[in-house]
């Protein structure tokens, strides 16, 4: 914790580093988002991108249309992305496995085409720009150092980790972990399976609303594709899961350090020599880390000192 505080101080505070370390701390948290449903309950959802980029439009729309603070159309977004998992939820709650999986890939592209098609609100294709206020502050979500940026996103994964870690150690994780093992035997021993499930991603999809609207006031400009897509987003968050450790507390934030900095690394020195050379190189590398550690890195934390973390 001492190390995270401290470490923006050893950069520059306008530069490339500290960027970084805002984007490592932010999809650390949109993944820890998706640990709820993806790690406790085992639902692996590639729709997330949906929830996100909820958060993204409503609070950037509410500011531009109307002038609400991104801190009121944070609570927004949040709010309505938790509407549209219930309706997300009621047709494919049910479903299971790859079923599930492609439910959620689906409900995601169809908000990506209607926000690519509805210009006039979102801007379609072009996307939204956030008007930059030099004196708007904390409440306007605009500083003049990217330090503020970090401390929030710092405080946003602290914030969804500890909802994490509450969760996992409730009678409700014991609830979703019971989903995960076996569906079929929670119900026979009482568990409403749906309910729980349901409640598992009100909360996950709320989450990561909320780190939407932190990616689009960090960024000042985003599309449709950066916020809704499936590989941007909802495959990023779940891979930074699967890397780090699915289901533990420590997983998405190792997924993050790793993949994070080797996906700015490889782009930055491969992307132009070959045409598609930085993704055939990533990809590998990534099926390589699955194949050597399945378990994630958690699986290097072994003995009762480190259980905490998993």
């Amino acid at each position: 914790m001492i190390v995270a505080l401290a470490a923006p101080w050893f950069f520059d505070a306008r530069g490339y580093g500290i960027r970084v370390l805002c984007m490592i701390f932010l999809f650390a948290a949109v993944a820890q988002a998706w640990n709820i449903v993806g790690g406790l309950a085992n639902q692996i959802s590639l729709g997330h991108a949906a929830f996100f980029g909820i958060g993204a439009y409503t609070s950037t729309i509410l500011l531009i249309k109307f002038g609400v603070s991104p801190w009121l159309g944070l609570v927004v977004g949040m709010a309505l992305a938790m509407a549209l998992a219930v309706l997300l939820a009621l047709p494919t709650l049910k479903l299971a496995g790859h079923y599930f999986a492609l439910a959620t890939l689906a409900f995601a592209e169809v908000l990506r085409i209607i926000a690519n098609s509805a210009g006039s609100l979102t801007g379609g294709p072009q996307g939204l720009s956030i008007p930059f206020n030099p004196n708007g502050g904390f409440w306007a979500f605009q500083f003049s150092s990217t330090v503020m940026h970090y401390y929030i996103m710092l405080a946003a994964f602290l914030l969804v980790s500890g909802v994490f870690w509450a969760i996992k150690v409730s009678a409700f994780g014991y609830r979703l972990r019971a989903v995960r093992e076996n569906e079929d035997a929670a119900e026979v021993a009482g568990v409403d399976t749906f309910r729980t499930k349901l409640m598992a991603l009100l909360i996950s999809a709320a989450l990561t609303a909320l780190c939407g609207t932190l990616f689009a006031q960090f960024n000042f400009f985003f599309d449709p594709d950066s916020v809704f897509g499936s590989s941007a987003i909802s495959i990023r968050m779940a891979l930074i899961t699967i890397i780090g450790g699915i289901g533990t507390l420590a997983g998405p934030l190792l997924g993050a350090l790793f993949l994070l900095p080797l996906e700015e690394f490889i782009n930055a020195t491969l992307s132009s020599r070959i045409a598609g050379l930085s993704q055939l190189v990533y990809g590998v590398i990534l099926i390589v880390m699955i194949l050597v550690k399945p378990a994630g890195f958690v699986a290097l934390f072994s003995g009762r000192k480190w259980s905490w973390i998993k």
